[in-house]
């Protein structure tokens, strides 16, 4: 019976794990994709900003500086307060 438990818990440990490297992956994806997005940016960390948390959000950054936002409608659609486009 102990040894039952002390597989299932090794078990949900090294599942536990692996879903925590996904994640920590997805802020390393979001950092080098808004890091070629904002390259030519005016205000470099206002866009990375509001790059991170569009890619936080929708999982997904246009290829390019400036426009291409048809790739990833999420990005695209995202609106401000004001209902302006808050993603760059």
């Amino acid at each position: 019976m102990k040894v039952v438990l002390a597989s299932v818990l090794l078990l949900c440990l090294l599942l536990s794990s692996s879903f925590l490297d996904v994640s920590m992956a997805g802020s390393d994806f979001c950092d080098s994709k808004c890091g070629e997005r904002c390259a030519k940016a005016g205000v470099k960390d206002r866009c990375l900003k509001y790059c991170g948390i569009c890619c936080q959000k929708c999982n997904c950054v246009p290829s390019g500086t400036y426009g291409n936002k048809d790739e990833c409608p999420c990005y695209r659609d995202m609106k401000n307060s004001k209902g302006q486009g808050k993603c760059p």
